[in-house]
């Protein structure tokens, strides 16, 4: 597999990146004639190297969310209303497989309707979806949902759920909301759109300059000719994966806020202002904006107090798993014993070269844990990460994925005693799900009242 030496070390910029994404192509795929001769090998390139020592895990932890769990439980809440917790939201992601544009965006009371779902649906699918068969799955019709899209309803969650945890142990909604600090991972097109989006909803009753942003960019692929590789500005741009996120942040002048009165009054922070920054956290915790179950539950107590258990023992990567169903397996990615390195190990999906599903016993959830953050943050920066490829469209484009850091620092792996699905929107299969999650999120004892509060600016 193309593996990166310590790329994030020499990288000042964007434009070294891709420097270093030409050299590191021409270092280990020169012996190739063209790209689609690449694509031919794409999954050989990608293979784990130790795949033939895989064995079933042996490590992983587990979870029990019940009353004897009440001494994390309280840890973790007091972490959170001190402000001790960074949260962190991936909202970049293109929304290919959705086929409706930026999920961030997605307000599906204005957008969906259910004979609109069973034609994605079919269209995904390859059979017919009736609207009558997806209306059997709703329990409200899209148009009956608060007019909110899924990016601000994410926030929303949040924001409620913390006035919520201020009230529980008698502290000042606004205050905890107030020292709290947030990351928010968008794309290039959605930021004149994302930064209007906070400044209607009164950043949702955050502080303004708590609430670090980045733009994740996106790159051109890579073309070859005669035997050279170059980066081919005809081609598509695409995200390089959520690797590439957690690479970008190391680099300088990445990270800014808004805390002027306009959009465009920002303050970038430098390398060294952000290592500072993510040392006063004693946990980052990131979200994904597809994560169904946020909707209704956004602080994960029992998780966190884990998290942060696990941090006192020197760990600073904790990842969730969870069994895959023998009778529908999944592909994903796959936590296995590596008897080479003598440890569990999470490897992404798409280096596990003929593994079948069904010999996936325990999948990565994607939902992650990052006790002490800036040790993470400067491992990432001192050794980069792994480069795996993929060939899209005739070109090749680097996929780093974020799963890779557990092969940089000391990584825990748990299941819940009571294990959950995995319920995310990626497809057109999700929609009857989600539509049922946000009508969940609608109902909540409170929540619309909040919702309309904090579009008045009155949190």
């Amino acid at each position: 597999m193309p593996q990166a030496s310590k790329v994030a070390t020499e990288l000042g910029s964007l434009e070294s990146y891709i420097s270093a994404c030409v050299a590191l192509a021409q270092e280990k795929l020169h012996r190739f004639s063209s790209i689609a001769d690449i694509a031919a090998r794409e999954k050989d390139l990608n293979r784990y190297p130790r795949l033939t020592l895989l064995e079933e895990p042996r490590q992983i932890l587990v979870l029990q969310e019940n009353d004897g769990d009440s001494g994390r439980r309280a840890r973790a809440q007091a972490a959170i209303a001190r402000g001790e917790v960074l949260f962190e939201h991936a909202a970049a992601g293109e929304g290919t497989r959705l086929m409706l544009g930026s999920k961030y965006f997605l307000d599906i009371a204005q957008e969906i309707t259910v004979a609109r779902a069973a034609h994605l649906m079919s269209q995904e699918a390859g059979r017919l979806w009736s609207p009558e068969d997806v209306a059997a799955q709703l329990e409200c019709l899209p148009g009956e949902l608060l007019p909110i899209t899924l990016g601000s309803r994410h926030m929303l969650q949040m924001a409620f759920d913390l006035e919520n945890l201020a009230r529980e142990l008698g502290e000042s909604p606004r205050e905890v909301l107030g020292r709290q600090h947030l990351l928010i991972i968008i794309g290039r097109e959605m930021l004149a759109h994302v930064e209007r989006d906070f400044y209607q909803w009164h950043f949702f009753g955050f502080k303004p300059s708590q609430v670090y942003f980045m733009v994740q960019e996106s790159f051109h692929g890579l073309n070859l000719k005669r035997g050279s590789f170059f980066y081919d500005v005809h081609s598509p741009s695409r995200l390089h994966n959520h690797g590439q996120m957690v690479m970008q942040q190391t680099l300088d002048y990445q990270l800014f806020t808004l805390t002027g009165v306009h959009p465009w009054e920002k303050i970038y922070r430098s390398q060294r202002q952000v290592a500072e920054w993510l040392q006063g956290f004693a946990d980052k915790i990131s979200y994904n904006i597809e994560d169904l179950d946020y909707l209704t539950g956004s602080l994960d107590f029992h998780g966190l107090g884990l998290a942060l258990q696990l941090g006192d023992q020197g760990y600073n990567m904790v990842m969730e798993v969870m069994a895959n169903n023998p009778a529908k397996p999944q592909k994903g990615g796959m936590l296995a014993w590596d008897a080479e390195l003598e440890r569990d190990v999470m490897i992404e999906s798409f280096q596990l070269g003929d593994i079948r599903n069904q010999d996936i016993k325990y999948l990565n959830r994607n939902f992650n844990h990052y006790p002490s953050p800036g040790v993470c943050w400067r491992r990432i920066a001192e050794q980069g990460l792994p480069m795996p490829i993929a060939v899209k469209d005739g070109f090749l484009y680097f996929q780093p994925v974020q799963g890779d850091i557990n092969f940089l620092v000391q990584t825990a792996f748990f299941r819940r005693q009571e294990m959950r699905p995995i319920r995310n929107l990626k497809s057109p299969a999700a929609l009857p799900l989600a539509i049922n999650r946000l009508h969940a999120q609608d109902r909540q004892p409170g929540f619309k009242a909040f919702a309309q509060w904090c579009r008045q600016g009155c949190l």
